[in-house]
């Protein structure tokens, strides 16, 4: 793991254990590169607010959406930027991107939904780190 997917692991047991709400897999996902990648954390969370569990309609998964976020927000414009990072995630999971089809296949697999979001996060976190490195968004 990373610093990146540490700090948002951490970061949920730590709100989960305190009995407030945790971030959701979008807000997670964008908010952990804010102070390397130079945008402001805050707004990012607000930002991020509604587009869990795929924008509240099973549409597109919000740690796929939060890894988007992050890299636009770092600067990269670009749809070349975009569309790598979209083909390392759907490379892994049968072309799915769909929030409602990761989550149903997972249930078929055996796995339970937590388990799974927090790996699509940590998944997430990953692929945008390392485009982010690559491009000079981070160190």
């Amino acid at each position: 793991m990373s610093k990146y997917t540490d700090l948002a692991m951490e970061r949920r047991s730590r709100l989960n254990a305190e009995g407030r709400p945790v971030f959701n897999c979008c807000q997670t996902t964008v908010s952990v590169f804010a102070e390397d990648a130079g945008y402001d954390e805050a707004a990012s969370l607000k930002a991020a607010t509604y587009f869990r569990g795929g924008m509240q309609m099973g549409s597109v998964c919000g740690a796929i959406t939060g890894g988007l976020m992050a890299l636009g927000l770092a600067g990269l414009e670009d749809r070349e930027t975009a569309d790598a990072f979209c083909r390392r995630i759907r490379e892994n999971h049968d072309g799915m991107t769909d929030c409602g089809d990761l989550l149903k296949a997972s249930a078929a697999r055996g796995e339970v939904k937590k388990t799974f979001c927090d790996a699509m996060i940590r998944e997430c976190i990953g692929c945008a780190e390392q485009i982010l490195r690559e491009k000079g968004k981070i160190g």
